[in-house]
């Protein structure tokens, strides 16, 4: 796009910030593309390969692929090649991307929140077993991701979405990504608000639409209601977050420009109070400041949260405010921030007298097997519904108090415990160098054996520690904000690089909000890391206070505990250490 039809006109008295250098932000007149990304959007609306999958290069085959669209436009539809098998994390940085690209495909779909009815978990499902070797993630977005995609797949696949409510329209790309909405949405006893008409009312109106589907980069959207914030609203561009006014009642707070990756920021919080039926409108005025104005000259410079950075809060509710809305927003403090899980594992009340269940894989990898069982026992025992977690985890919605017990029995026996251990509930990885063109080190496998060791060594950890594997520095497990957060890297062992991990420690969202403690210089190799976080796990029980947090501990305790070079006797160790 390189015109202003879609900008808003601004009054006189809204004074906007401007850079020393042009930033290529279009409302301030730099409308011609600056990087290749840019032009490439330019040339041709992404939205628009859809067609082209269909009609051409679905029935023609891989070789057939428009580079362009290979490797950018096909990202507006979930698809993104994944990672050629057998090269090393050593070469991540240094190949071409078409020297990575094997000729098959990651498809992401999206679930925005929805309740998925047991015959969308079967379709999903089968997806992954007719299309995908079997392959299905749970990604910390509420996604379901598949490996090992064909593009003469593809229309099959989106038909059998198609008829389960799902889609992976711009699952990627510059685009609104995948919503993060609360998993007990309309359930929770304790909710404040439901917000899920919200959420369906913005897909309805901006996902697939082309004034919306140029944005400088990705654009993460998060709504709850609930007072746990169980959609981490402080690392989305944008997030609406449950509160209540004294006269107006339930409503929602507005944060903008949160965000992680090498440049990490918190969200900051407007401090408003919007209706239910007015949050739609909200998110498009912030997507439009984000598309008229967000820089587009440098990827890295690319994210909402540097303009609201460069803006300030009281700046961006201004330009909101007067070129967008119209009107002006309520003014209202934002809601405390929570302390305590957000994920809803294990059995709770709904309001209706049934219970939810939240259930959890092994850091996120399930299987389109898996999702096939799951969805026979949701039909064996007369399940609503189930949601998927901004944690990697799966909530079960609408179970009668008769039947949770054996349910729970029969989840234990697929792998999909209610009641896990605390490594098992508290551990994420993203996808890792196994299908990822960015990654460095393995993450899903190592995750899980680190799981099973901590299992052995700790079976009755007392406290949740997270531990968050990445296999990059772009932190799509959101390694800045976990207790143990695992960034992959190449490292020096006897003289040699191997796999391993630099060290953020004490990272947490909510009322202890910050991106951690880097331990400088410290690198762990991933074959000495069990031992590593043996060592660390073992100091913090030892020396924490009474009913210190392992956030507040690692932020106090001394450099030789934290890193490992000292170890302190811990009754609470199971194993040999």
């Amino acid at each position: 796009m390189s015109d202003l039809r879609y900008t808003a006109q601004r009054p006189e008295r809204t004074e906007i910030p401007r850079t020393k250098r042009g930033e290529g932000q279009w409302a301030l007149g730099y409308t011609e593309p600056l990087n290749k990304n840019e032009q490439s959007k330019k040339d041709d609306n992404p939205l628009n390969v859809r067609d082209r999958i269909l009609n051409i290069y679905s029935k023609r085959g891989f070789d057939s692929i428009d580079p362009a669209d290979l490797r950018g436009r096909f990202r507006w539809m979930g698809l993104y090649t994944q990672r050629k098998p057998g090269i090393d994390g050593g070469k991540t940085a240094i190949l071409d991307e078409e020297e990575l690209d094997d000729r098959y495909f990651m498809l992401r779909v999206r679930s925005d929140g929805k309740l998925l009815s047991p015959a969308a978990v079967r379709a999903l499902g089968t997806i992954g077993v007719d299309y995908a070797r079997d392959t299905a993630d749970i990604t910390d977005r509420e996604n379901i991701q598949y490996h090992w995609i064909r593009v003469e797949d593809v229309p099959a696949i989106w038909d059998r979405l198609d008829g389960a409510g799902l889609h992976s329209t711009e699952a990627c790309g510059d685009s609104p990504r995948p919503f993060l909405g609360s998993p007990v949405a309309g359930v929770a006893v304790d909710e404040i608000i439901d917000g899920s008409s919200a959420l369906a009312e913005i897909e309805r109106r901006y996902i697939g639409n082309p004034d919306f589907s140029n944005f400088p980069r990705k654009f993460k959207t998060a709504l709850t209601g609930h007072p746990s914030h169980d959609v981490a609203p402080e690392i989305n561009d944008v997030a609406f977050v449950g509160t209540v006014h004294p006269e107006h009642g339930p409503g929602f707070d507005l944060w903008v420009g949160g965000g992680l990756s090498t440049n990490p920021m918190l969200a900051q919080k407007l401090g408003v109070w919007i209706p239910l039926d007015e949050v739609p409108d909200a998110w498009e005025a912030v997507a439009s400041i984000f598309r008229d104005y967000g820089y587009r000259r440098l990827r890295s410079r690319a994210r909402l949260k540097f303009l609201v950075q460069d803006w300030g809060v009281e700046k961006f509710r201004e330009v909101m405010e007067n070129e967008y809305l119209g009107r002006a927003l309520v003014s209202n403090p934002s809601p405390a921030s929570p302390v305590g899980h957000r994920d809803h594992i294990g059995v709770h009340d709904q309001k209706d007298g049934r219970k939810y269940v939240g259930i959890a894989p092994t850091a996120g990898r399930v299987s389109g097997s898996l999702l096939v069982q799951l969805a026979d026992l949701m039909e064996e025992y007369a399940v609503q519904g189930a949601r998927l977690t901004p944690y990697q985890k799966i909530v079960l919605i609408g179970v009668e108090p008769a039947v949770v017990d054996e349910l729970l029995d029969r989840l234990d026996l697929i792998g999909l415990s209610a009641r896990p251990s605390n490594w098992r509930r508290n551990t994420m990885a993203c996808t890792g160098i196994e299908f990822c063109k960015l990654a460095i080190v393995d993450t899903k496998d190592r995750a899980r054996d680190l799981v099973a060791e901590l299992e052995r060594r700790f079976p009755d950890l007392d406290t949740p520690i997270t531990v968050n594997v990445n296999g990059c520095p772009n932190a799509c497990a959101r390694t800045q904000v976990a207790d143990i957060g695992l960034k992959g890297q190449l490292v020096m062992h006897e003289g040699e690089q191997v796999e391993g991990f630099q060290v953020h420690l004490g990272g947490a969202t909510g009322l202890q909000a910050n991106f951690g403690r880097k331990l400088r210089a410290h690198k762990v190799t991933s074959a000495g890391l069990d031992d590593y976080v043996s060592s660390l796990v073992t100091n913090y029980l030892a020396d924490r206070e009474d009913g210190e947090t392992f956030t507040t501990w690692v932020l106090r305790a001394d450099e030789d505990l934290v890193r490992g070079e000292k170890t302190l006797e811990s009754a609470l160790v199971g194993g040999s250490s």
